[in-house]
């Protein structure tokens, strides 16, 4: 019995090993067949040192076309994706933006003055199996990002002088602008497949013996700007002055061609109401204006030789024109 149960503990204990082996293939086997890829990731399928598949998260169709010319398959989206375990390699690729910073250089401008630029910038892989066979790896990327983008920053601040790179601050950033659509374009051009997003810069140091030379510069220009403000300045308020007079010159005349107007059409109303007045009571009108003469003519200290047949003494002295012709009374003087 003893020997039969060794037996059989011996046979159940080799059963055991052979299970678990087994069970370690298939884990070991199973781990490497598959592979996660993260949100922030891209990846590479090795096998046998070609590239035979892309996994991004996304892609644009610029990149789909690069990618599908070279016969390499696309799979797009994250999670996880399966390999042939043992054969196939994944290579790995942030797909985020990676920051891009090197110490200062020092790069010489039109007026021939040394400035030391200390940059930044963001940067990203668009297509990584461009990126794959042109760089490899990060690092190698990054020196060929430092040569392309001060070669381009030696070139854009050649072309400026320094004062004005220093206080224009519009003018340093479209400077910025051109000098990332030209890294790009020589990148694109090489099919390096990294694209710069931003570029910034840092800090800009000048050597001491130029701070005194950049700053008179910098004076300089700055008074040339005023004078120039200043005279455009002038000139247009020469220009609203003179405006202004024309202005009030065209007004006043038309103003008083008005005042003209109304006042005729204001005596011509005047003539027509006294007319028809006259007309509907002659003698009422008479008396009005000779009350009106008598108001004009007598004052306080008033001496009036008025005849008896004249129409004046009609109403003052009650007596009629013809009532005085047969009168025949030397004229009546009053004194007040």
């Amino acid at each position: 019995m003893s020997e039969n149960a060794n037996a059989n503990m011996g046979k159940n204990t080799r059963k055991f090993i052979i299970v678990v082996a087994v069970a370690a293939i298939l884990l070991i086997v199973a781990s490497n067949a598959f592979f996660y890829l993260e949100e922030g990731e891209s990846a590479l399928v090795q096998r046998f040192g070609r590239i035979e598949s892309v996994y991004m998260r996304e892609a644009s169709n610029t990149v789909r076309t690069q990618i599908e010319n070279r016969g390499v398959s696309l799979h797009i989206g994250t999670g996880l994706k399966l390999k042939v375990p043992f054969i196939d390699n994944v290579i790995k690729y942030p797909s985020k933006l990676i920051l891009y910073d090197s110490p200062p250089t020092e790069v010489l401008t039109l007026d021939r003055h040394r400035l030391y630029f200390d940059n930044t910038a963001q940067w990203r892989i668009e297509n990584p199996l461009l990126f794959y066979e042109a760089h490899n790896n990060i690092n190698n990327a990054k020196r060929r990002i430092d040569d392309v983008l001060y070669s381009e920053m030696r070139i854009s601040v050649g072309r400026l002088n320094s004062y004005v790179l220093i206080s224009d601050r519009e003018l340093s950033g479209q400077m910025l602008l051109d000098m990332a659509d030209a890294v790009n374009a020589n990148f694109t051009q090489r099919g390096e497949g990294i694209s710069i997003v931003d570029i910034r810069i840092k800090r800009t140091d000048l050597p001491s013996e130029t701070y005194n030379s950049i700053y008179n510069r910098m004076n300089t220009e700055r008074q040339r700007v005023a004078a120039e403000y200043r005279s455009e300045g002038d000139e247009i308020l020469l220009d609203v002055v003179s405006q202004t007079d024309r202005a009030v010159i065209s007004i006043t005349s038309q103003a008083e061609r008005q005042a003209e107007e109304i006042r005729g059409e204001g005596d011509s109303e005047a003539a027509r109401i006294y007319n028809e007045a006259y007309g509907r009571d002659p003698e009422f009108f008479e008396f009005y204006n000779l009350l009106d003469t008598y108001r004009l003519t007598v004052g306080n200290r008033s001496t009036l030789i008025v005849p008896l047949d004249s129409p004046f003494a009609k109403y003052l002295l009650g007596i009629t024109p013809g009532a005085a012709q047969a009168v025949a009374a030397p004229p009546v003087i009053f004194e007040e």
